[in-house]
């Protein structure tokens, strides 16, 4: 690794990293200079411009919703101006289910297409990657009675987050990447174009 790309693998990991902080802390001022301009952010609850993904973050803030980051390991691919990051991570939301309040913890990485503009790195598309998850009463000594229809109707690897998150008036996405199938198969092979020099195809 020549001393330029060890610079850039810190500026990248640095990046991933302020992404998680300052959204969760409510900085959103510094949160919106993660992005470049036109990129996009997708999750279960959001699919659009990351303006306005910052938009809603920052009215569901005010509004007492918490979604909350936690890191792991980051994998970085570089190629020039290009890269993709992978980071190992947990997002957790405590929020009332069926009458009862629960955490919900899911595991899996951020899939990030990043790219280096005037010198400065940002994100041009974040989609994340849900392996597995999981959801627990607040107080163990009572639990929700979930609908196992509604629990069924969605993916393995998101399953109680989609059932918290729809509960709670969100229309959530359906097909997101899970660690193994199609949709994830679909994001490598468009991390691998992207890293070509190609442009973006999601």
């Amino acid at each position: 690794m020549t001393q330029e790309e060890l610079l850039d693998d810190l500026a990248l990991r640095r990046l991933v990293q302020d992404w998680a902080v300052w959204r969760d802390a409510g900085d959103w001022e510094r949160f919106a200079g993660c992005w470049h301009d036109g990129a996009r952010m997708m999750a279960t609850w959001f699919q659009g411009p990351a303006t306005d993904f910052i938009e809603v973050s920052k009215a569901g803030f005010a509004k007492g919703v918490r979604i909350l980051h936690f890191l792991g390991g980051i994998s970085v691919d570089l190629a020039g101006p290009r890269a993709i990051v992978q980071t190992k991570m947990t997002i957790s939301q405590r929020a009332e289910v069926e009458g009862v309040l629960v955490d919900v913890v899911c595991t899996g990485r951020f899939y990030d297409f990043c790219e280096k503009r005037d010198g400065r790195w940002g994100v041009v598309l974040r989609q994340p990657i849900y392996e597995k998850d999981r959801l627990d009463p607040v107080d163990p000594t009572t639990a929700p009675r979930l609908d196992p229809a509604l629990l069924a109707q969605f993916p393995e690897g998101y399953r109680h987050l989609a059932y918290l998150q729809t509960r709670i008036g969100y229309q959530v996405k359906r097909d997101m990447p899970g660690l193994t199938g199609p949709e994830v198969a679909a994001l490598y092979a468009s991390g691998a174009t992207w890293l070509a020099g190609e442009a973006l195809d999601r």
